[in-house]
């Protein structure tokens, strides 16, 4: 994750040489052990510094020009991988700074243990240290070490007094239970030992009186922030240590055409010239390019390509007025979708494959789908922006977005996953009846209310919480892709973690792509997309409706009033249509199975309650 020591550099100066600590998986890196998060390698514990800090001299550039151009960033780069002959490596700095000895007990500062050079243990008694299990972070990103000093003399000590009691803190287990109440601390200053109990209550850390410090220690040298929120404990190792702001987009024409991805380092060139109109200056500048990039250009292809790219450009800004720079973006690649690219109009290179079946699709009409498209081959992006700590960042609420770098980049860490999918639609007309439904709008409306609800509580100003995506179309088209999943993972031999959902929803769009999610051997054998072929696609329908039609947990499940996080799903459970949260978009939220086969009560909700059979 650090680099190894180091060579020289090309100009002769030695660079520093770091230890190497341990390793991940460059994937890891955009979902798990991003920026500002915390890795445990062996007996330490680390935090992953900013990008300003990599080296990413050799590490890959990553483009995907309309992602890029949502985020307000040039390129993107996959986290350099560190090896033997690399000078590439993720920094990271040890976080946090208190540790124990599990031999002594004593608790301190991890420089006050007089280790060794190049070891992490006790100077005295030469045992492993670990590093403490508690943290303190607030919902502005911000984390600092527990403040254990305070929280052992919390009332043995004058308000307002400064500096420490000059005595020895140690940490022990009493071993009778596996509660914070087992974990006992004292101080040599005489102290009444005390518990860890009640420190992850909400209002811990202010009735001591400690306030947020602003500590940002991911970003080398960055001053403390100033910060009002109020700062809650954490364990080290607590999923809502570290949460991880992902935006995704696919490759689609003309940004996936072969000739475009190897124009990527020269695109700013060509569009100078394209824009002055000097289509000769393009002409003599490709030629030139030929001669060293050794694949021939053609200036007319280019041109085009500048051209549908100028087109784009224009939608997409004029939409974006309206919605967000992603909607757009979904807006695109449902268009895309829907158009095709035929595996025949298309080269090797082309990060874009998407025809319609050869058979007949007409046996799907009785369901309401219609036009499934293959998508043979397909290319998705997903970089990390930002990060946040304390608060989940669920359904489009406004957590705080925590930044990756101290300066200003141009880049992001991105990975790439290529792969292929099913795309279907579902029937606008039969839709549009459907949702008028009474009962229908009805479910879907306490859906909605628990969901503005848990927003509004998690909001830092309720009075500005968005609107809830909650829609009868949107929890259906989400249902189903959550059921197409299940089933293919049964059927199709695929496990459920390695599909992922991509909903298209809103007024003009009914539709959801289920493409691969992994770079393995999964991902790419045509596995998937034979599950798109009309017959075989009405074989998984009827399958995957039988199953959703009972629950191992029912009658709670579907008689349920709100059952997830925030009771913002009705009919759903780990035993019918939740999947891994990798999977989902929406972290297994908004998901009600009776809108697709009824409930025993009244099976005229369900939109595919009429091809079932009785």
């Amino acid at each position: 994750m650090t680099p190894p020591p180091a060579r020289r550099r090309r100009s002769g100066a030695p660079e520093r040489s770091y230890p190497r600590r341990g390793a991940v998986r460059r994937a890891q890196m955009i979902t798990t052990y991003g920026v500002g998060s915390l890795v445990a390698v062996d007996n330490e514990s680390f935090m992953v510094t900013g990008i300003d800090s990599w080296n990413v001299a050799e590490a890959p550039t990553v483009f995907e020009h309309r992602l890029a151009r949502a985020l307000g960033v040039k390129s993107f780069r996959l986290p350099p991988a560190s090896d033997g002959t690399s000078r590439d490596g993720v920094h990271v700095r040890r976080f946090p700074l208190w540790h124990s000895c599990p031999k002594c007990a004593v608790l301190q500062h991890v420089r006050q243990f007089n280790s060794p050079p190049g070891k992490n243990e006790c100077g005295d008694c030469e045992e492993d240290l670990v590093p403490s299990r508690f943290v303190m972070a607030c919902a502005k990103g911000h984390i600092d070490d527990f403040p254990y000093w305070k929280w052992v003399h919390r009332k043995n000590r004058q308000e307002g007094r400064a500096g420490f009691c000059g005595g020895e803190m140690r940490l022990r287990t009493s071993g009778k239970t596996a509660s914070l109440r087992s974990i006992l601390i004292s101080c040599t200053c005489g102290v009444p030992e005390v518990s860890m109990e009640g420190a992850f209550s909400g209002t811990a850390l202010s009735d001591l009186k400690v306030f947020c410090s602003g500590r940002r220690p991911w970003l080398k040298d960055a001053p403390d922030d100033p910060c009002s929120e109020r700062p809650r404990t954490l364990q080290r190792g607590s999923s809502v240590a570290w949460q991880p702001i992902v935006r995704t987009a696919l490759s689609i024409p003309p940004w996936s055409d072969g000739h475009f991805t190897r124009l990527q380092n020269h695109l700013d060139q060509l569009r100078q010239l394209y824009e002055e109109g000097n289509h000769g200056g393009i002409d003599i500048y490709l030629k030139a390019l030929s001669l060293t990039e050794k694949y021939d250009f053609s200036p007319p292809k280019v041109i085009a390509l500048l051209e549908a790219e100028n087109q784009e450009d224009a939608g997409a800004d004029g939409a974006a007025t309206a919605d967000s720079a992603f909607v757009a973006l979904r807006k695109q690649e449902y268009e895309r979708l829907i158009e095709g690219r035929a595996e025949s109009e298309s080269d090797h290179e082309d990060q874009f494959v998407c025809e319609p079946p050869r058979s007949s699709a007409s046996v799907l009409t009785p369901y309401g789908v219609t036009g499934p498209m293959l998508v043979k081959r397909l290319r998705e992006v997903r970089a990390l922006k930002a990060f946040s700590r304390v608060d989940t960042p669920e359904t489009r609420t406004d957590v705080h977005e925590a930044a990756l770098s101290l300066r200003s980049m141009d880049w992001l860490p991105a990975m790439e996953v290529q792969g292929e999918g099913v795309f279907l639609r579902l029937d606008e007309q039969r839709v549009d009846t459907w949702v008028r439904s009474t009962a229908v709008a009805a479910r879907v409306e306490v859906m909605r209310n628990n969901h503005i609800r848990m927003m509004r509580e998690r909001s830092q100003d309720p009075d500005s919480v968005p609107e809830s995506p909650a829609t009868p179309r949107m929890v259906l088209l989400h249902t189903l892709a959550h059921a197409l999943i299940n089933e293919w993972s049964l059927d199709g031999g695929y496990p459920a973690a390695s599909l992922r959902e991509r909903l298209y929803t809103g007024e003009t769009m009914a539709g959801v792509l289920i493409c691969t999610a992994t770079s393995d051997s999964a991902g790419s054998l045509g596995g998937l997309v034979a599950q798109g072929e009309p017959d075989r696609l009405r074989e998984s329908l009827d399958s995957a409706l039988d199953r959703a039609r009972w629950c191992s947990s029912d009658p709670l499940c579907v008689e349920s009033g709100g059952s997830g996080v925030g009771g913002i799903n009705l009919a759903a459970c780990h035993a019918c249509v939740l999947l891994p949260e990798t999977s989902c978009e929406h972290n297994n939220g908004l998901l009600d199975r009776a809108l697709l086969i009824g409930t025993p009560e009244n099976p005229s909700i369900g939109f595919f309650s009429e091809v079932l059979s009785p």
